[in-house]
């Protein structure tokens, strides 16, 4: 992938009624990479994804495409045809499928011959070619967003934006298009800016993955760095990591640290920051490991050992989810022949392994 970016942002700023909606003082998309905007409702996904559209006016900031300076007051129409969006709602016209995938290139004048060829290459790209004589309106949310997606993809822009193309699609088929995308984005390498709410869909497409929260952006990198090694507890919880503890350094010993957690117990973790350093312990539920008590006496590698109680065990897709008190809250994932053979259920009581090294801290 071409590591240079195709657009730069500096100090973008967009206001409403006094209202700061976002402030953003630099921002860059690489060549040919998918960013993932991820946030909750109310972030400032769309906003940003908005300005960069040039479908709103920031209130203030610079803006360069492709190394040209350009207005956001003032995009001169060229620019803007390098552009295509696609929205959550597919917003297709009350005529047929292929006239919907038709009408960008015939806005841009594309001779009649292209365009025919065109579209009936993307339409069965998108696994729509059958459904090119049938009305917009009797299209399935599916089979629309696919039109939706056909009509961006067959204007072979420079730069694709998506807000929360499939949110409002059912598990299934938002799973089908999801990887859809991410197989076209892969043979085409267009460079994408991806707004969703959804940490499965960030981790499947993102080269890069930037966590919104009040219109700022709270950390930037590639997924792993954001999933594992997040900047504070903000994004911490939103990618995750459901185990978020306080607590302070107590003692040092060969690059591993002994935290007193605020509720008394000591975690050891993998850090050489000194004692009284307050600090925010993150543990993911998948870096947990159960045992029975039994088990106790058995080698591990892991420092860290702590009789628990079941409080509360969820199904989680194929895995579920067990809460526990080890005198601090603490999630795991396990599985379900994990759930049977240690007989886990509320009240149960069992051991609650991790390694020090699996546990990120953060400094307060």
């Amino acid at each position: 992938m071409n590591t240079s970016p195709l657009l730069t942002v500096r100090d973008l700023r967009v206001e409403a009624s006094d209202h700061v909606l976002l402030s953003v003082p630099h921002f860059e998309i690489v060549r040919g990479e998918v960013l993932v905007i991820l946030g909750a409702n109310g972030a400032g996904k769309s906003t940003l994804l908005q300005s960069l559209a040039f479908l709103r006016t920031p209130t203030s900031g610079s803006l360069q495409f492709d190394g040209e300076d350009v207005s956001f007051r003032a995009p001169a129409l060229a620019l803007r045809r390098r552009l295509a969006v696609v929205f959550q709602e597919p917003l297709l016209f009350d005529t047929t499928v292929e006239a919907n995938v038709a009408s960008g290139l015939k806005l841009r004048q594309v001779p009649s011959a292209v365009i025919g060829e065109r579209v009936s290459r993307w339409l069965e790209r998108l696994g729509i070619h059958h459904l090119m004589h049938r009305q917009a309106r009797a299209l399935s949310g599916g089979e629309a967003q696919r039109v939706s997606l056909a009509r961006a993809f067959v204007l072979e822009p420079d730069f694709l934006l998506l807000d929360e193309p499939f949110s409002a699609l059912d598990a299934p088929t938002r799973e089908s298009l999801t990887d859809l995308f991410h197989h076209l984005q892969q043979q085409t390498r267009t460079t994408t800016l991806f707004v969703t709410h959804d940490r499965q869909e960030a981790l499947r497409l993102a080269h890069r993955i930037a966590v919104m929260e009040r219109g700022k952006i709270l950390q930037m990198g590639t997924p792993e760095e954001v999933f594992s090694q997040p900047v504070n507890e903000t994004v911490a919880s939103f990618v995750g990591i459901e185990t978020i503890l306080r607590g302070t350094v107590e003692a040092q010993t060969e690059g591993f640290a002994e935290v007193q957690v605020d509720s008394g117990q000591r975690i050891a973790v993998a850090s050489s920051l000194p004692s009284g350093t307050r600090v925010t312990l993150c543990l993911r539920p998948e870096e947990v490991t159960l045992l029975a008590l039994a088990e106790s006496a058995t080698p591990s590698s892991a420092r860290n050992y702590f009789p628990a109680r079941v409080t509360r065990v969820i199904p989680w897709g194929s895995m579920f989810k067990v809460h526990l008190d080890c005198g601090f809250p603490l999630v795991a994932f396990v599985t379900r022949p994990s759930i049977d053979i240690l007989n886990l259920h509320e009240g149960s009581t069992v051991a609650a392994t991790f390694k020090a090294t699996a546990v990120h801290v953060i400094i307060r």
